[in-house]
């Protein structure tokens, strides 16, 4: 399945530092996990030396909720954590 990305999705891919590969390979490669509404969730860590803000982190989580469309994904929102 391909994957699209909302626009709204990509606005929140800048604001918390993920990039569009990385969440093409949550979705074809994270842990999927059912959300709300009847949405699915991946989730993937990418571990490396992270700066973020101004602090250092070497992990990088990310989460794309998305709605499965008829031969894709199509993301809707992202979600970014570091620890």
């Amino acid at each position: 399945m391909s994957v699209q990305i909302h626009p709204h999705a990509r606005e929140r891919m800048e604001e918390r530092g993920a990039t569009e590969a990385e969440v093409i390979a949550t979705v074809e490669a994270g842990e999927q996990f059912p959300a709300k509404f009847g949405r699915s969730g991946f989730r993937r860590n990418f571990a490396s030396d992270w700066e973020w803000r101004g602090r250092r982190y070497h992990t990088k989580q990310v989460e794309a909720i998305a709605i499965a469309e008829e031969n894709s994904w199509l993301v809707i929102t992202v979600v970014v954590r570091y620890f």
